[in-house]
């Protein structure tokens, strides 16, 4: 695997071309709806595989 499981702030900034401050924003509203869907999550960080189905409409299972 190598691929990281997940993605960080910066990594998001850098691949969307965002701020690394709005970056942050989105992950924590990404982590809510993971959260409210009953998924554990790591504050500064997101499931890469969450990431790709949200931005590239990429639909594959959550572990």
């Amino acid at each position: 695997m190598n691929q990281k499981m997940f993605i960080s702030a910066e990594e998001m900034a850098t691949e969307l071309g965002i701020s690394k401050s709005f970056a942050y924003k989105l992950m924590r509203e990404m982590n809510e709806e993971l959260q409210k869907k009953g998924y554990l999550t790591i504050a500064g960080r997101v499931s890469r595989k969450y990431f790709e189905e949200k931005f590239y409409g990429m639909e594959r299972e959550m572990m």
